[in-house]
């Protein structure tokens, strides 16, 4: 789709501010319900933009193709529509999101709460079904969603995936031996990402991901990086890169931009929605985070949640590191100079690393090396 942005008039701009005005973040001009909203003023930026933030987007005012996906999906709710898995384009929205909650409450495993009705959910919805005696047939319609509600349980949280995934990581035991990690340099081929003079953020990134991935060889992980030198995968395609080959970790890497100079820092993002986060996710965000922070004398811009597509579509933990800011002056220079991406791939290196040793037998932050790494695989491993 096109983007819109402040100043844009039309069809389009009229349906993004009727949809917001039924989520209750833009009042009607009329005063009487009606949506008047055709032109894209300061009021539907304003309005965009708290919904952006909300939904864990990036707070910019534009919409773009994330938004309105996320605009269209938030009109849904569960039982307006019949639910099933489609395989060629699958359904996505609350609706979904609201099923695959009630399903793990339940004691269902429907996968990560991320709003699409994927082949986990239809398999977690027909054992629901069976379970219950109703029809078998993995589409959530009036019969499903009466039995959903009527089996509403007494008691609510525990957030029964997310211990999934901390059980995992615990059992998958200290060694870096045999981890399969999906490294993602970001943009490439055709997209060169951010651009200041001559230095492209793909070069960069590719770059870095080669660098990590070495290192990480040398500990004895299955490094894959997501795409080629010269090419471009869409998000969910990075996504599904990484679900397909069973990844136990997915790294995403960037550098960020912006109109003032004075933006600088590395800053990380997990997935997380106001109803829950990836726990595995956050912590290793963290980690990352105070890794690079301390090593490396990027302004600590911290962890945050987010609902990107990378990191809301990949089954496995999944972090994006934005490593600085070309257009920063300070930023630009670190990241130019090959051993300070060194530096910062052994950083992300000894976070992963920090994140299955589970607190045991380790040091403080910023002191782990990459030759500690490697005395520990060694001794481990006899």
């Amino acid at each position: 789709m096109q983007v819109r942005r402040r100043g844009d008039v039309g069809p389009a701009v009229a349906e993004i501010s009727s949809t917001l005005t039924a989520l209750g973040l833009l009042s009607a001009p009329d005063g009487h319900g009606a949506v008047q909203h055709a032109v894209f003023d300061q009021a539907v930026e304003h309005a965009v933009r708290t919904f952006q933030q909300q939904r864990g987007l990036i707070t910019d005012g534009v919409v773009g193709p994330a938004t309105f996906r996320a605009l269209r999906d938030a009109t849904y709710h569960l039982g307006g529509r019949p639910l099933a898995y489609l395989v060629s384009a699958p359904m996505t929205g609350d609706d979904v999101f609201a099923l695959q909650e009630k399903l793990l409450e339940l004691g269902y495993d429907a996968g990560r709460a991320d709003g699409t009705f994927g082949p986990q959910v239809e398999l977690a919805l027909r054992s629901f079904q069976r379970d219950y005696g109703l029809v078998i047939d993995g589409i959530c319609g009036p019969g499903t969603i009466r039995a959903l509600r009527q089996l509403a349980p007494k008691v609510r949280g525990g957030r029964p995936v997310l211990l999934r995934e901390q059980e995992r990581v615990r059992q998958a035991g200290p060694l870096l031996r045999g981890k399969r990690i999906v490294v993602d340099p970001g943009h490439g081929g055709p997209d060169r990402g951010a651009v200041v003079g001559a230095t492209h953020e793909a070069d960069l990134m590719w770059d870095l991901a080669r660098r990590l991935e070495g290192q990480m060889a040398a500990t004895g992980m299955e490094a894959l990086l997501s795409r080629g030198e010269d090419s471009s995968p869409t998000d969910p395609e990075r996504a599904a890169f990484a679900n397909e080959t069973g990844a136990d970790l997915f790294l995403s890497l960037h550098v960020d931009a912006n109109h003032s100079p004075l933006a600088e820092g590395v800053a990380c993002f997990h997935y997380g929605t106001p109803n829950g986060t990836s726990t595995v996710g956050e912590a290793l965000s963290g980690l990352i985070q105070r890794e690079l922070s301390a090593r490396t004398g990027l302004l600590d811009c911290r962890s945050h949640p987010r609902t990107w597509e990378p990191l809301r579509m990949t089954r496995c933990p999944a972090v994006r590191v934005e490593v600085g800011y070309l257009t920063n002056p300070g930023d630009l220079a670190r990241l130019t100079n090959p051993g300070f991406r060194d530096l910062v791939a052994e950083s992300i290196l000894i976070a992963v690393k920090r994140l299955y040793l589970l607190g045991e037998n380790d040091q403080p932050t910023g002191t782990f090396t990459f030759s500690d790494i490697l005395r520990h695989e060694l001794a481990k491993a006899e």
